[in-house]
């Protein structure tokens, strides 16, 4: 007598492996790429190397599901359907990183601290259990509402505009930039007499108003995306529902084609084969700041799988052990080690995907298995990386409103459960914590007289409130939490 396959070892039939791993390719597409897209315009990449970093992420995110769901030797793998996505939680802090050092360099200092991250969460992922009890579902909960919160600015800025900059909304008259120059060069020339030379550093205000900033077109098209994505989630069925960013992506695409705001000459020229190299941009730097950095945003992250993975063993109907669970926490820190290396970022569970298995009833890993498949041939087709890079920005505005805005809604879904009633405390960590995270992004000059060296650290609204919703949390309710919590707290995230 042979015994039962438990479900989530049960390998089904090819056209239906595929068929399911590629819907839940589908589901997390939208969010995949969204990240490289972000990271490579902060660091204002040429558009083939911001393709690339697409292929990069795509690519990865298919090996490290792979490793996920399969299993690679005991030490790596949970072994349950589990799709690997780049977080949201890394982007503040990669932004800010981004706008202090740009460009290739930039890129490396970024790769570095992510690759350092990554080992760093390698050998601390057996002891992450023992730090749950500081991320109760109050602070947990607080540090995602502002993680939503604060990327909600890039969505309204693919929208409008980049505050600075060629779309800023002000720039300076042209007229009176020639006139300060024929002045400047009169008194080079000595033609100009009885002015006074202008100060060292004089520069003109921009005081006109910036065609170029938040043009009526651009605003029309993000809201034919938002409403589309809106009228698909509201009227979908299942699966159509469930990619309703992605369908309104497509619809706002097929808008900028249609009036010549979208071409598809980068598609032409790239390659229908490549390669992904590891060290694009070259040797990574290792600066200790951005790596503390990035290490506290992974721990924040494993916290987050934590609860994720023990949801998804209630889902399956398989009891995640301590030994699972170190495996899969290990993972989170080798695939970060391994974006690192192949020039993309810090990876987790996606737990949109997370929530499909419990939509559809298939428990099977090896559903995942075949998107983590299909995702590495999509990295492997240079053509994808730059159709997602010739996308325009207002496309992706309306559809951002909706992906960051549900990262948000997710932290407040959290502390719905939180009790406010009976512990009044709870308002206190919730309220000064958001005050934190709301710093960089009302006064982001405020370091401007500290040191330079501590900018990345301090520069991220999400670091600081993760840091002081732990604090405050200890100091008003101690370090206790229960299993139950946190698997409440991951069942009600979506993002």
């Amino acid at each position: 007598m042979t015994q039962a396959v438990h479900p989530v070892d049960e390998v089904l039939p090819t056209p239906k492996l595929f068929t399911l791993g590629l819907q839940h390719v589908l589901v997390m597409y939208a969010g995949a790429v969204a990240v490289p897209l972000i990271i490579g315009r902060a660091l204002k990449l040429e558009p083939a190397d911001v393709a690339f970093l697409i292929s990069a992420d795509l690519f990865v995110c298919g090996l490290v599901t792979l490793i996920q769901s399969l299993g690679a030797t005991q030490w790596f793998g949970i072994r349950l359907p589990v799709m690997m996505g780049v977080t949201f939680a890394a982007v503040g802090p990669m932004v800010a990183m981004a706008n202090t050092n740009g460009g290739p360099e930039g890129a490396r200092a970024i790769f570095g601290a992510i690759m350092a991250a990554g080992v760093i969460s390698i050998l601390v992922a057996p002891f992450i259990s023992r730090m749950l009890r500081y991320f109760p579902p109050v602070v947990t909960g607080t540090i995602i509402l502002v993680i939503g919160v604060s990327l909600m600015r890039i969505g309204i800025n693919w929208i409008f505009g980049n505050p600075v900059g060629p779309t800023a909304p002000q720039i300076v008259n042209p007229a009176h930039a020639a006139w300060l120059s024929s002045v400047t060069e009169g008194l080079a020339a000595g033609s100009a007499t009885g002015i006074a030379p202008p100060p060292e550093g004089l520069a003109l205000a921009a005081r006109m108003d910036n065609p170029a900033y938040a043009p009526l077109g651009n605003i029309a098209v993000s809201t034919v995306v938002l409403l589309s994505i809106l009228l698909i989630a509201r009227f979908g069925k299942g699966f159509v529902a469930n990619i309703s960013v992605l369908l309104g992506i497509v619809v706002g695409a097929v808008i900028a084609v249609a009036t010549g705001a979208m071409t598809f000459d980068k598609v032409g020229e790239a390659a229908w084969f490549g390669l992904i190299t590891p060290f694009h941009f070259g040797a990574p730097i290792f600066d200790p700041v951005m790596i503390l950095t990035m290490v506290l945003v992974m721990i924040v992250v494993m916290i987050e799988s934590t609860g994720m993975f023990l949801a998804l063993g209630d889902m399956t109907g398989r009891k995640v052990s301590q030994p699972m669970l170190s495996a899969g926490l290990r993972t989170d820190g080798l695939g970060t080690l391994i974006g690192g290396i192949f020039n993309t970022f810090p990876y987790t569970s996606f737990s949109q995907n997370v929530g499909l298995v419990g939509v559809t009833g298939v428990r099977s890993r090896y559903v995942c298995v075949a998107g983590g498949i299909i995702l590495i041939v999509l990295g492997l087709v240079p053509k994808m990386g730059a159709l997602v890079e010739s996308v325009p920005t207002m496309v992706l505005g309306g559809a951002g409103l909706v992906m960051f805005g549900m990262v948000a809604a997710t932290g407040i879904r959290i502390l719905a459960g939180v009790d406010f009633a009976r512990n009044r405390n709870n308002l206190f960590v919730v309220a000064v914590s958001l005050g934190f995270g709301m710093i960089p992004l009302i006064a982001p000059n405020f370091k401007m007289w500290m040191p330079h060296a501590i900018h990345p650290l301090i520069e991220s609204g999400i670091l600081l409130a993760s840091v002081a919703a732990v604090l405050l949390n200890a100091f008003f309710n101690g370090a206790t939490l229960n299993e139950d919590d946190i698997k409440a707290a991951a069942a009600a995230a979506d993002h």
